[in-house]
């Protein structure tokens, strides 16, 4: 698979690398492509310039990509950088970095935006992950959709805990697709049953959320 990343930073670098050792290939774009940053990842193949500008991503072949990544620090960049990948060049999926959450609601199929990945909010989801137990928490959202994915760690009081997965009446609007109990990930089934401290994870619909975590906290502990 062909993937352009504009921006050579060290999230730019980072993904490259870890998609060159999975075997794809990769274009990286970046204004300074200095020797520095070329020699950290040697596999990949470089264009310098200014990707805002078509030119520069006609030089990278970005009509053969299967995804743009859009990695820069810069959002506008990034916002223009998908845009033009999607309109001009028919990218079929795009992914952009938010660096900045207040500029979240722009990152979406109208700037051509696939998957919009905030590096902030997924840090303070992981921080709320480490340390909330009964409230749910949201990891990730899909960009042009409702649906998000979010855990909810069973606190020990819970009425659910001994029921099986199969008794309980989840929202229509969410779907339980794993339990992490012990450190190790879970595929649940209907007869598996719910035990205190497992992580449970969700794709459900944002108007969904308040539901799940009604279904398995107690009341007064909310």
């Amino acid at each position: 698979m062909k993937v352009v990343i504009v921006g050579a930073g060290g999230v730019g670098r980072s993904i490259a690398a870890e998609l060159i050792d999975k075997g794809h290939e990769i274009v990286l774009v970046d204004r300074s492509a200095s020797s520095e940053r070329v020699a950290s990842v040697p596999d990949a193949h470089w264009v310098q310039g200014d990707a805002c500008e078509i030119s520069v991503l006609a030089d990278c072949g970005l009509e053969d990509a299967e995804v743009t990544v859009a990695a820069t620090g810069d959002d506008k960049v990034n916002l223009v950088v998908s845009l033009l990948a999607k309109t001009e060049f028919g990218v079929p999926r795009t992914v952009a970095r938010v660096s900045h959450p207040s500029n979240e609601w722009m990152f979406d199929s109208t700037w051509g935006v696939d998957v919009a990945v905030s590096t902030p909010r997924t840090m303070t989801a992981l921080v709320e992950e480490a340390v909330s137990v009964g409230r749910v928490v949201k990891l990730f959202e899909f960009a042009g959709s409702a649906t998000q994915m979010v855990s909810i760690t069973v606190p020990e009081g819970s009425p659910k805990v001994g029921r099986t997965v199969g008794s309980l009446r989840w929202p229509a609007g969410s779907v339980l697709v794993g339990i992490i109990r012990d450190g190790r990930p879970l595929a649940p089934t209907p007869h598996d049953g719910i035990e205190a401290a497992d992580e449970l994870l969700f794709l459900a619909e944002t108007g969904h959320l308040q539901q799940i975590q009604s279904i398995l906290v107690p009341t007064d502990d909310r």
